[in-house]
């Protein structure tokens, strides 16, 4: 059972090995208790609500698109969102963070590094992305660039290539109105077009300022503190 001074986590499905050596981290961590692992993206929403953990580790690639972490975020106040992607670009992260999450961190993020944004987040407190991309992606937007709630609306339904009447339609707003948001989600998250939009993978490249220290992590079961999250 937890003790008042234990941040209690839920460990989503990873598709890899990289699930396995995240819960051989968390487990050697005494401030830290792995109250449900190996969660399927589509009872996260029901886990969580039936444990209640402070904090829950997803896989970003499992999710089928940014919408779900606001979503869970709206649902799931009291638990915090710590995502880890393959390769976050700053307007990603960012934009994560408007959605709600309080971390999104690269598979090239330290051991170390994982438990310390775990504990920030228990706190409420979020990890900023500051580091350019190594893709050569935009920076990350500043807090006017974030997304308005009407265009975190928008972003889903533009990455499912929806037309603008069916948005209006699901959104309850005139065709017009959809442009303009459109516009702006563009402009925001440095695309030229919704094929382009709908082509980008769910995230790219990018690490949180803890996260550049000490050596490399071999994702197996079991994973020492000094390295990172990504497999030699």
């Amino acid at each position: 059972m937890p003790t008042p001074n234990t941040t209690t986590v839920l460990l989503a499905r990873f598709d890899d090995l990289l699930g396995a050596g995240l819960r051989g981290l968390l487990d050697r961590e005494p401030s830290l208790e792995v109250i449900a692992a190996d969660v399927e993206p589509a009872r996260l929403s029901v886990v969580i609500r039936g444990h209640r953990p402070d904090v829950a580790v997803l896989a970003l690639e499992s999710l089928a698109d940014l919408g779900e972490v606001r979503s869970l975020a709206a649902r799931h106040p009291a638990t915090r969102l710590v995502l880890i992607a393959e390769d976050p670009s700053p307007a990603i992260s960012a934009q994560l963070l408007a959605f709600g999450a309080s971390a999104c961190l690269g598979r090239d993020t330290q051991a170390r590094d994982v438990i310390s944004a775990i504990h920030l987040a228990s706190r409420g407190l979020q990890v900023i992305p500051s580091q350019p991309s190594r893709t050569g992606a935009h920076a990350a937007p500043a807090a006017g660039q974030l997304l308005t709630r009407r265009e975190a609306e928008l972003l889903p339904l533009l990455q499912r290539g929806l037309a603008n009447a069916q948005i209006a339609l699901e959104l309850g707003v005139g065709v017009e109105t959809v442009r303009t948001h459109a516009r702006h989600v563009y402009k925001k998250l440095g695309v030229a077009s919704r094929r382009e939009l709908g082509a980008q993978p769910p995230a790219q490249r990018d690490i949180a300022p803890e996260a550049r220290r000490a050596r490399q992590l071999t994702v197996a079961p079991r994973v020492r503190r000094g390295e990172s999250l990504r497999g030699r």
